[in-house]
């Protein structure tokens, strides 16, 4: 994947049709295969799948340089690791379009990190549009106050800030660092925390659930090919061309798509809370678009 096939804004719409079926892979994943369980294997496929690349055009020494490893492992495990686990926990209690739309409480933490540790300060438009995504998040938030999918919906919410802290710390990485490197390294240093999280629940013998059958193996698939792999190649090649910020108001508009197909698939019925919830979250997230566009990219 070169950057001539995308430009900087079409990479960030690539990765939102790639991460909107995240929710619902997740749902799928329930009962087959462990949330900590999938996240590691899909980041050891994820390795593989940079590997040849990386092999390829020797940068096997960028990768481990002691200049970058700790910031590298800090987004493995802020960026990886973490949050991925915890929002595959929260699809055993929420459903795939709320977790897709409460996802959107990251702009929070975007524009606070942006401007405090990158210096990149948002204008009237891009907080025009800033409100309308938050403002979508709280319609669904307390519509679901003290139901069972509560627990869920706040676990999402509480762990958005661990990927914009990752995020974050990649816009510091060496410019010359290719977008693959970078998304390499997400794969790689997350597995230490994996392992970490693993044994700590063998020795405290937690039950691990892994049913080896097509709908394992294709939630399997998707995690390590598309999201950890493709997803983050255009994710890293978006967010260090244009304002943090501005790019994930961009794919945070993925609950359209979450949504439409876990209402195809059954997983849920969609409700006039979770609709006005997407029309104004997609409202913002397509206002901050529009501004990108007129800055030429």
């Amino acid at each position: 994947m070169n950057k001539r096939f995308f430009s900087p804004l079409a990479a960030a719409w690539v990765c939102w049709a790639i991460v909107g079926l995240s929710p619902v892979a997740g749902k799928y994943a329930v009962g087959v295969i462990s949330p900590v369980l999938l996240v590691f294997l899909g980041t050891l496929i994820g390795v593989l799948y940079f590997t040849p690349w990386i092999t390829k055009n020797k940068k096997w020494g960028e990768l481990l340089t002691p200049k970058t490893c700790w910031k590298f492992l800090f987004i493995g495990t802020f960026g990886t690791a973490l949050p991925f686990t915890i929002s595959l926990i929260a699809l055993h209690y929420t459903t795939p379009g709320n977790a897709a739309i409460l996802q959107q409480s990251e702009l929070f933490y975007s524009l606070l990190f942006a401007a405090i540790f990158l210096k990149e300060f948002p204008g009237k438009a891009q907080l025009a549009g800033s409100a309308l995504i938050v403002l979508g998040v709280l319609i669904i938030l307390v519509k679901e106050q003290y139901t069972p999918r509560w627990t869920g919906d706040l676990l999402i919410v509480g762990s958005t800030w661990m990927l914009q802290a990752g995020s974050t710390v990649a816009k510091k990485l060496p410019k010359h660092l290719d977008h693959r490197v970078i998304g390499m390294a997400r794969n790689l240093f997350a597995l230490p925390a994996l392992i970490v999280i693993l044994a700590a629940m063998y020795f405290m013998q937690e039950n691990f659930t892994l049913v080896p059958n097509a709908r394992m193996f294709s939630v399997l698939a998707y995690t390590g090919l598309l999201k950890y792999g493709l997803a983050m190649v255009v994710w890293y090649q978006a967010i260090r061309a244009l304002d943090l910020s501005k790019v994930t108001a961009i794919y945070l508009s993925y609950p359209v798509l979450s949504l439409l197909i876990s209402a195809a698939l059954g997983l849920e019925t969609p409700t006039l809370y979770q609709g006005v919830g997407l029309a104004v979250t997609f409202a913002g997230a397509y206002w901050i678009s529009m501004t990108v566009k007129k800055e030429g990219h």
